[in-house]
């Protein structure tokens, strides 16, 4: 079960950290929709429609610095840092009074985001090295992410009902001020120092996409799974009010419908990773999201029957599954590709060339669903998931394990990261793997 990896008392506070400041991030969610409504009225979905193109800005642009200087700070003074500047700016949301700071806020939130997450996802590899464990943490985090989708605007209501929405951004507050506690109280592995300087390190994570066959073909799968979640995030309302004529309350049923996919996926990938690996479960995902866009257009052609409801959940549901499939072993991918001192670079690019995509998707979304119709935003938006699906199949050949070398590591201690599982020879550890070029691999 990937709960037993929670035995890693590192790693244990580390995941409490990461879901102390997912529960304070929903609430923030929720509490700036008030906000926007309160400063703007009925333009308060322009509003918002900008912040999160802010916010996708600033994951996009700012991710990539992490690489180039991360490794020159503490790990625990990097992460405390910068849930403490997103803890300050939660405390300063309730006090806006203009749209202007709304966005000033937003972008000050989301670059310290773009910090925080890529340098905490390759501290993880460190702190969990047997492959076996550091898939079972990466199940976990796909649950505290669809957990946290479900739960927050829950207990958000809970909390509307006995005070107001300012309050929320308190409870956005304590979640980073909690979370900047737990990774202060934790002794982290140290940094490995990157090589290179100035825009050589600002690329290299960008870099290691470009010639690493399966970061290429993962860049390609975040694009078929960013045009599914657009479809399910931003068109959801619309196909619950609109095409089905259901109340505002069915919304959270759609979207826990997608939830649910994911998380039985991610409870269920440990075990299946194990046995198949990687390959054969990301493609599989990504080609399945082609199917339910298919079946999700038949759904949005009929124009009447009771049926539609639960097909739409069915649908949704599936979607879930085929984004789990892609998104839970994608760090694995990132971490057998880069070494110990690549990762954190490795690892920013992912998130900032993610990203990337859903700034694509998200705007395709709601201007050709609003100016053309969801059954246009559907055939679009499945186009893209099935060019993108077929690419990544193309850029990952399935002979790439053939390129792995047996090799010798002389003078690393018995409990390095690299050499775990390796088999002791004299003097040193032999194991094999994708050729690597950083110090402990010279270039041969």
């Amino acid at each position: 079960m990937p709960a037993t990896v929670l035995r890693n008392r590192t790693y244990r506070r580390l995941f409490c950290a990461q879901v102390v400041a997912l529960v304070g991030t929903g609430l923030a969610t929720v509490a700036l929709g008030l906000l926007a409504y309160d400063l703007a009225g009925a333009d308060a979905g322009a509003v918002l429609g900008t912040a999160l193109a802010i916010k996708m800005t600033a994951y996009v642009a700012i991710a990539p610095l992490v690489g180039a200087f991360a490794d020159r700070l503490p790990r625990r003074a990097l992460l405390v840092g910068t849930d403490l500047l997103r803890a300050g700016v939660a405390a300063a949301l309730p006090f806006v009074d203009q749209v202007w700071q709304v966005y000033v806020l937003v972008f000050a939130l989301q670059s310290a985001s773009a910090v925080f997450t890529p340098a905490f996802q390759a501290l993880i590899p460190d702190v969990l090295p047997e492959e076996r464990d550091y898939t079972r943490a990466l199940s976990l985090a796909r649950l505290a992410y669809d957990l946290e989708s479900l739960f927050s605007p829950a207990l958000a209501a809970a909390l509307l009902s006995v005070v107001s929405y300012h309050r929320l951004f308190t409870g956005t507050l304590f979640g980073f001020l909690a979370s900047a506690a737990l990774v202060a109280s934790t002794a982290l592995p140290r940094t490995v120092p990157q090589r290179g300087r100035g825009y050589a390190k600002v690329t290299a994570g960008a870099r290691l996409f470009r010639t690493v066959p399966e970061l290429r073909a993962l860049l390609a799968l975040n694009l078929a799974v960013a045009a599914a979640s657009a479809l399910v995030t931003v068109d959801s309302v619309v196909y619950v009010r609109d095409f089905l004529g259901l109340p505002a309350s069915v919304v959270p049923l759609v979207l826990g419908a997608y939830g649910a996919g994911s998380m039985a996926v991610a409870l269920a990938l440990p075990r299946v990773l194990e046995r198949t690996g990687d390959r054969p479960v990301m493609l599989r995902g990504a080609l399945l999201l082609g199917v339910v866009f298919a079946a999700t257009g038949a759904i949005t052609a009929a124009r009447s029957g009771s049926w539609r409801l639960p097909a739409l959940l069915a649908a949704w549901c599936a979607f879930g599954a085929a984004c789990s499939m892609v998104l839970t072993p994608a760090g694995r991918l990132v971490r057998r590709a880069a070494s110990e001192g690549q990762r954190t670079a490795a690892f920013a690019a992912q998130f900032s060339l993610s990203h990337s995509c859903w700034l694509l998707t998200y705007p395709l979304a709601g201007w050709v669903g609003a100016t053309a119709g969801l059954g246009a935003a559907v055939a679009v938006l499945g186009a893209v998931a099935c060019c993108a699906a077929v690419a990544a199949v193309r850029l990952w050949p399935a002979t790439v394990r053939a390129a792995e070398v047996e090799h010798e590591h002389v003078g690393l201690a018995a409990d390095h990261p690299h050499v775990s599982g390796a088999a002791a020879v004299p003097g040193g550890w032999r194991h094999r793997h994708r050729h690597l070029r950083d110090g402990l691999h010279p270039a041969t």
